[in-house]
């Protein structure tokens, strides 16, 4: 039934979200503001200029900078967030994950990458896992990032896949309403209350191969 299984990149291929957090506390302190981890949350599966406009709102601040000047803090929380990957190796690809690749591309099944982030490729190449990916969706040739379904909605068309033939494994709330409202299987990994849109949650990505058998195979 399922041909396609659609990862998210952080918080399940490894884990970058301390990096970003870094990087956007970093330009808010820069613009005289701060931000903690608790609102970092809302952040998750978020593309950058999206993310961008909820630390400017949740500041009152959305009407102080223009649309350029938003481009230019969004480069910049990017640039420092660029410096930060290069540390990433193939040790930080989360547990689990190789495992379940290996098993995916031995039962033929498609493999797509549907992060927001621009940076994914190199992310993945320093993770040195892009030979198990069949196709890494582009975040800027959809129209709306998560939680559309968008991206999901791209791979599944590359492949010529129906939506309802499609699992998608995330981390994020904003990215399993995004598979469901693609009509999309979705498997969440985190926590089940925040994650309650999800057909099933596990706790680690660890579980995932276990959980993605099953679905797969019966």
């Amino acid at each position: 039934m399922y041909k396609l299984v659609i990862f998210d990149l952080d918080g399940i291929i490894t884990d970058t979200a301390e990096y970003h957090y870094v990087a956007w506390k970093k330009l808010a302190n820069n613009i005289g503001i701060d931000i903690d981890r608790a609102f970092n949350e809302q952040l998750k599966g978020v593309s950058r200029i999206d993310s961008l406009e909820k630390i400017l709102a949740n500041n009152n601040l959305s009407n102080t900078y223009s649309e350029k000047d938003k481009a230019a803090l969004a480069d910049e929380k990017n640039n420092c967030y660029l410096l930060l990957i290069k540390q990433i190796t193939p040790k930080d690809v989360l547990p689990g994950i190789i495992d379940l690749l290996k098993w995916l591309k031995q039962q033929g099944i498609y493999i797509a990458l549907g992060s927001a982030s621009r940076n994914a490729p190199a992310i993945v190449e320093g993770l040195e896992v892009t030979k198990y990916f069949d196709y890494i969706v582009n975040p800027d040739s959809v129209k709306m990032g998560k939680p559309a379904p968008d991206l999901f909605l791209e791979a599944a068309k590359h492949f010529e896949v129906a939506p309802a033939q499609c699992i998608v494994i995330e981390d994020a709330s904003s990215g399993i309403k995004a598979a469901k409202d693609g009509l999309m299987y979705a498997v969440g990994v985190g926590n089940e209350e925040v994650l309650n849109l999800a057909d099933m949650v596990v706790g680690t990505t660890d579980s995932l191969l276990d959980v993605i058998k099953k679905l797969i195979i019966y």
